[in-house]
């Protein structure tokens, strides 16, 4: 019998077990840095299987490393399992931890003690707080030959165009006074702080494709008949690239600057948030898995021209590690993700029939990673560097 037949019937053996853990983490959704019932059982399924399990990776008290062998090669799959506020799993990442689950325990049980890692990390928080991010800073992702996940969509795309993001604070300060009384003495913070918009408004329409930034007022004065001293905006920054969301910092910056120039208002400007860095995909890796997906009748194409769907720390592990991100449809291209009804969608029947055919091509995927070091370099050579 083939590897890839074993992976396939070892795969059906465990889809009921994964997908009870799929259905148990959609019924209980915990947010960023919170998903203290999803980590338990994440990690509590690997260790019952034999992996070695560590708890509280890079500081993180929802985070872990699950290790089964030793030694090079080293394939990862990355669990996500945050929640959103008041929305639940509406970006599936309950099948997202299921299939990395599934995949990690299904090559594993397959291999016959060849040699080589199979690495489950369990990476919290990806909605905002940048669990991979952190993780990738502590060192997490060192060594590790190719970090293989999926993400349900409502596409089947063998690559996700996922841009780069981060967020701003803009604060003006100037100084208080009564618009009546004494107008003259007052430097308005909140004028300065529209001004600032109007700024960025313009900019926005000579930004190259797939650039924006989005603001928002959070703090504008205390009383009508003040004059603001203080105000306070949050700017939400994308770039097609890492280097381009500089770029676009270093703009937001200077536009800053000009305006408090103007206005006499002091300022500062602070990073309030995880950067996202855009996702570098591997081509050679993804079309493989691709070629994997096919045996369930599953087909991804290369995502639409001009169509980016937003950012997710898996960017700044594919910076320095071989990574795939394709999406898979589990609703039409009429719906949309982060809605009540992709989050009914997470729990369909649907959703259950693609999580068994991915859990079999990530687990098809890294058994090539594993036995294959002529794909391991192409892997490295399409991210433009060598292993660390």
């Amino acid at each position: 019998m083939s590897l890839y037949q074993r992976i396939r019937e070892e795969a059906a053996r465990r889809a009921d077990a994964l997908w009870a853990v799929a259905s148990t983490l959609h019924a209980e959704p915990e947010t960023a840095f919170a998903e203290h019932r999803a980590a338990a059982l994440l990690s509590g399924e690997l260790e019952g299987a034999g992996f070695e399990v560590r708890r509280e990776v890079a500081g993180l008290p929802t985070a872990f490393t699950a290790r089964s062998g030793e030694g090079q090669p080293v394939v990862a799959f990355p669990l996500e399992y945050d929640a959103l506020p008041g929305l639940g799993h509406a970006c599936g990442h309950n099948l997202i931890a299921a299939a990395g689950l599934g995949a990690a325990l299904v090559v594993d049980a397959v291999r016959d003690g060849a040699p080589g890692t199979v690495l489950a990390v369990g990476t919290p928080a990806e909605e905002g707080g940048g669990g991979k991010a952190l993780e990738v800073e502590a060192g997490v992702f060192d060594g590790v030959d190719a970090a293989l996940m999926f993400h349900p969509g409502v596409y089947d795309w063998v690559r996700a165009p996922l841009t780069a993001q981060e967020q701003y604070r803009v604060a003006f300060r100037g100084r208080a006074a009564h618009p009546t009384g004494n107008p003259t003495e007052g430097i308005d913070a909140l004028a300065a702080l529209i001004e600032l918009f109007n700024v960025v408004s313009a900019l926005g329409r000579r930004l190259p494709e797939g650039s924006h930034v989005q603001g928002i007022i959070t703090h504008g004065g205390t009383a009508t008949n003040i004059v603001p001293e203080y105000a306070e905006g949050r700017f939400g920054l994308r770039a097609l690239t890492t280097a381009a969301l500089d770029e676009l910092a270093a703009q937001l910056r200077t536009a800053a600057e000009g305006v408090a120039l103007a206005t006499g208002t002091s300022l500062t400007v602070e990073r309030a948030s995880v950067r996202y860095e855009h996702f570098r995909d591997s081509t050679v890796l993804s079309e493989r898995f691709a070629g994997h997906l096919e045996h369930a009748g599953i087909t991804l194409t290369p995502p639409a021209p001009g169509v980016y769907l937003g950012s997710s720390d898996i960017g700044n592990v594919s910076g320095r590690v071989p990574a795939i991100h394709p999406f898979v449809a589990i609703m039409g291209a009429d719906g949309s993700d982060h809605t009540p009804e992709f989050a009914e969608a997470a729990a369909s029947e649907r959703a259950r029939r693609v999580l068994q055919a991915v859990v079999e091509a990530l687990a098809c995927t890294a058994a090539d990673v594993l036995r294959d070091a002529e794909l391991r370099g192409r892997a490295w050579e399409g991210l433009g560097r060598a292993p660390a």
